[in-house]
């Protein structure tokens, strides 16, 4: 009983680490020196990443207005360009979501410092958060995602794509139920049949029925995931503006 008693005293008396020693022999000039530096590190790699997720979505722009100027400007482009701008934009959406996630890490260490540091020496509150360090060193030594990857692609498909994919879908119904966007030598107007507009949706081998069934699926998904679904706002619980 004397031996475990030794030993537990024994590991309660420990020498802290030289890391631990270092932190303890800061002085309040020091340190606040140190936070200040992390915190602007901190914005270089949160606007570091919010460039990449700029970028992305001005790609994916960048398809929709090709796509659209080479399907729209003469009746012999076929419609299988939209469909496949449907597919570019899907793709440049899985990866922005996929940059939005480490986009995030940073956005939240920073608004830490925004909320638990600035704002109490600006606005002082009492014991307000008082271990938000020990939660910014923990994440410092074992990063993870905050978010997941389907909660990301919600974001994204909320605040940018559901534009360009709307659009992608009025353009796509414009070319398969409009005569003149269709072949040379149509008559110009909007009196294309219903069947008539399901057979020129086909693709190769799939009927025009399958193929609109398809798209009305995949938008009818993507409108649930974005307004139906959970959010998982965890950016908008302290006020409404996301950074």
């Amino acid at each position: 009983m004397s031996q475990v008693q030794t030993v537990k005293s024994t590991e309660a008396a420990a020498a802290p680490r030289a890391s631990d020693a270092f932190a303890m022999k800061l002085t309040s000039s020091e340190l606040a020196t140190t936070m200040s530096h992390f915190h602007r590190a901190e914005i270089g790699r949160m606007a570091g990443w919010r460039d990449r997720l700029d970028r992305t979505s001005n790609w994916a722009i960048t398809v929709v207005a090709a796509m659209l100027s080479v399907s729209l400007s003469t009746p012999s482009a076929h419609h299988g360009v939209l469909l496949f701008a449907m597919l570019l934009i899907t793709l440049l959406l899985w990866i922005e979501a996929r940059r939005y996630r480490f986009f995030d890490v940073y956005r939240a260490r920073v608004r830490q410092f925004e909320r638990y540091y600035f704002a109490q020496i600006f606005s002082p509150q009492p014991d307000y958060a008082s271990n938000w360090l020990a939660i910014v060193g923990e994440g410092l030594r074992s990063p993870r995602f905050l978010i997941s990857q389907r909660a990301a692609l919600v974001r994204r498909l909320r605040r940018n794509y559901i534009f360009m994919y709307t659009i992608l879908m009025l353009a796509w119904v414009l070319k398969i139920t409009t005569p003149s966007l269709q072949r040379e030598g149509s008559p110009i107007g909007f009196g294309a049949s219903f069947l008539d507009a399901m057979r020129v949706a086909s693709l190769g081998p799939v009927s025009g029925i399958v193929v609109a069934c398809i798209v009305g699926f995949c938008y009818a998904a993507m409108l649930a995931a974005a307004f139906l679904l959970s959010s998982e706002e965890g950016e908008l619980s302290h006020g409404t503006v996301h950074v």
